[in-house]
């Protein structure tokens, strides 16, 4: 399921992809302000690894491979008023050089030792950039 308009809950996956670096890379939507996790809605009769990885070579033009599952977050979507997202977290590896692409406007590496001065959708904010702070 993609999204569940009668409870109001955009079902995605989204990778959380680290380099050497202890940088995060994140993407901007065209038409968005908010930085987030590369990642998509679940299509109907998808899994959401197989949506993952899709989502990934269309938005940023590189293969991946899944190291792990993080686990399933509920928190307001970023660009949907009125709607919350659940969202299903993977790390996840990529080979290639990565490149914006498809509805993506924007994307960066955003080193997580370093101030963050950018908006940041919820999902990203409240969950992955603490989780992955905690660890450096």
């Amino acid at each position: 399921m993609t999204i569940d308009l009668d409870r109001k809950i955009i079902y995605v996956a989204a990778a959380v992809i680290v380099d050497a670096k202890q940088r995060i890379l994140l993407v901007r939507k065209k038409n968005t302000a908010f930085f987030m996790q590369v990642g998509g809605k679940i299509e109907p009769n998808e899994s959401a690894q197989l949506a993952l990885q899709r989502e990934i070579a269309e938005e940023i033009q590189v293969t991946s491979e899944i190291v792990s599952d993080l686990g399933i977050i509920q928190t307001q979507a970023a660009n949907e008023a009125g709607f919350s997202l659940q969202a299903h977290l993977f790390e996840v590896n990529i080979f290639g050089e990565p490149k914006p692409s498809a509805e993506i406007a924007e994307m960066l590496w955003l080193d997580l030792t370093q101030s963050i001065s950018i908006p940041l959708a919820p999902l990203t904010k409240d969950f992955v950039i603490p989780k992955l702070q905690n660890n450096i």
